[in-house]
């Protein structure tokens, strides 16, 4: 590889024969170095391969501006999420949850901290990203000595999350509205069953990953009518108050809902509603 722009010593990006360019970074990797000539490999610590042009543009500036210490650790968290998600994640993951690392951190030192209002839904919904979130607060208090609060860990969950889903979906506040409305959700269900559903359930997981992607899915054209409502008919019919209950996320979403949404979310609110009763 051969260096192509040095931002500091630590961070340059780098050439290989293909012409392919990445972000290098090591400690002392551009030290008395100069462009064109070859990389040390052997100061090599962690390369940045990204295939969105967009979002290795926008990396490229960080690195203008963020020490580069935070981008290391951020490369870390993520890439300890990817290995606990075992899901691939959006490049721009890499841009966004390392500005707003860069701004928690910068706020933290002039004392002030903030608040994440979704802090209880995150937590009960995404538990996992919570956690790796959680983790992320662990990596950045050994490596730096500085204690965020809880809320920055729902933060790193929804940076996590917002990586996961549909590019069109990614702004952190479009994730921010969906998680209410599916807590608005969960909690129909919780006042129409009397119980709520059990969080540690696979039904559970699997209604929320549904619901996820259901929100992604109202509103594009072309899907949503069933060819023949046989199923939907037999299903109103079988699961009275499953059905009765998505009537009311219904009339809570204000939108009329295809038929086949509405048989599937009737099928996961009987099955989450049913194993929470067990």
């Amino acid at each position: 590889m051969i260096i192509g722009k040095i931002f500091n010593n630590n961070a340059i990006i780098a050439s290989d024969a293909n012409k392919s360019e990445f972000v290098v970074m090591g400690r002392g990797i551009a030290f008395k170095k100069k462009i064109g000539e070859p990389v040390d490999q052997s100061l090599v610590e962690k390369i940045f391969v990204l295939q969105q042009k967009d979002a290795s543009e926008k990396f490229k500036l960080l690195l203008e501006d963020v020490p580069p210490e935070y981008i290391s650790l951020c490369y870390d968290i993520i890439e300890y999420g990817k290995n606990m998600l075992d899901v691939p994640l959006s490049d721009y993951i890499y841009v966004t949850l390392t500005d707003h690392m860069n701004n928690a951190l910068r706020l933290l030192d002039e004392g002030i901290t903030t608040t994440n209002p979704l802090i209880w839904e995150i937590r009960r919904i995404y538990p996992k990203e919570f956690g790796i979130g959680k983790k992320a607060l662990e990596f950045i208090e050994d490596s730096l000595g500085k204690k965020l609060p809880e809320d920055e860990a729902a933060n790193v969950a929804l940076h996590l999350i917002n990586a996961q889903i549909d590019q069109s979906s990614r702004r952190t506040d479009n994730v921010a509205a969906q998680t209410e409305k599916i807590s608005d959700i969960l909690n129909i269900i919780k006042y129409s069953y009397g119980k709520a559903p059990d969080e540690n359930s696979l039904s559970y997981e699997r209604f929320v990953t549904h619901l996820r992607f259901f929100f992604q899915r109202i509103g594009k054209p072309g899907r949503g009518e069933l060819e023949d409502d046989f199923l939907l008919r037999q299903v109103k019919s079988k699961y009275k108050k499953a059905y009765a209950c998505m009537l009311k996320v219904e009339t809570y979403l204000q939108i009329e809902l295809p038929d086949e949404e509405k048989l599937y979310l009737t099928l996961h609110i009987h099955r989450v509603t049913r194993e929470s009763a067990l």
